[in-house]
């Protein structure tokens, strides 16, 4: 058995979000198309003689919960619980994905901590076992551990990968405060009130532009229905989505459920000429640029 194994795994950015009515368990069936980008996190799971414990560095690391609620010990003991042995690790997430910023973070770590367990301990749990775990960890864990590009049905949990053409290029602002997701989607269902709201279902020229690798046809397709929920939460994003557009970028949307700002640029040239636009506006905390798809959780080392 390895001394240690370390996993990295991306933030994901949503280029489609179609939310559809809430479901009797208080869930949304979801269009949730995911684009996984070079944001990571990294997961190293070590055994540990005192038992289960969690240990957080690097940006907002102080924000990341440390108890048995962090997305990472439920992973452990979930895979431990499924293979009847004690989840004695500890793991250590070095945190660059934002946090509570709609990027995936906590699913991140749920998906590399799921892998980097299943690497130590030699369980050999197949990928549809894998994914069952995720499924049951949160809606986003299952695209964590997948990563490229897919389409997710249901609640979001039921993935479809998707061809890609090409990379595309993105700016993410980060925002001074975070969002919950559970308000953001209370917060939808509070504005839909009374309205029918359709079947969510995954856009054909959106799917079309990211099979061709097209930049200009995926701006012109992305949508996220959440967004108007986030910034009636938090208004300000909307001097972050304007100042990007003024930069030049081809378009600009919530991520997921936000408040990070997420801005499709042409070439990695206009992402940092758009980043830049961003820094000075002071309508941000932070501006980080990345690329996508990339593969999703990987095992560095074991």
């Amino acid at each position: 058995m390895s001394a240690s194994v370390t996993v990295r795994v991306p933030a994901k950015v949503n280029v489609q979000l179609a939310v559809g009515a809430a479901r009797p368990d208080g869930f949304h069936d979801l269009a949730n198309v995911f684009l996984a980008v070079g944001l990571y996190d990294e997961v190293t799971v070590t055994p540990s003689p005192d038992g289960l414990r969690v240990t957080c560095d690097g940006p907002d690391a102080d924000q990341v919960p440390l108890d048995r609620t962090n997305l990472a010990a439920r992973a452990a003991e979930a895979l431990a619980a499924h293979y009847g042995r004690t989840p004695d690790v500890h793991l250590h997430i070095a945190k660059d994905i934002p946090v509570a910023g709609g990027m995936a973070g906590g699913s991140a770590d749920g998906a590399g901590a799921l892998l980097a367990c299943d690497a130590l301990w030699g369980t050999r749990a197949s990928r549809a076992e894998l994914l069952d775990i995720c499924a049951e960890l949160g809606s986003d864990v299952p695209f964590s551990l997948v990563g490229g590009a897919a389409l997710g049905t249901g609640r979001g949990e039921q993935l479809r990968t998707l061809d890609v053409g090409g990379a595309f290029h993105w700016v993410f602002a980060m925002a001074g405060r975070g969002l919950s997701t559970p308000a953001v989607f209370r917060e939808f269902d509070r504005l839909a009130e009374g309205t029918d709201i359709p079947e969510p279902v995954a856009s054909r020229p959106l799917l079309d532009a990211l099979a061709k690798g097209d930049p200009d046809a995926l701006a012109a397709a992305v949508s996220n229905d959440l967004q108007p929920a986030a910034l009636s939460l938090f208004p300000e994003l909307a001097d972050t989505l304007a100042a990007g557009r003024g930069a030049g970028a081809l378009a600009a949307l919530v991520s997921g459920s936000g408040p990070t700002t997420a801005f499709l640029a042409r070439d990695p040239e206009s992402a940092e000429k758009v980043a830049e636009t961003l820094r000075l506006s002071g309508t941000c905390r932070a501006v980080r640029t990345a690329s996508g798809p990339v593969p999703g959780a990987t095992v560095l080392s074991a």
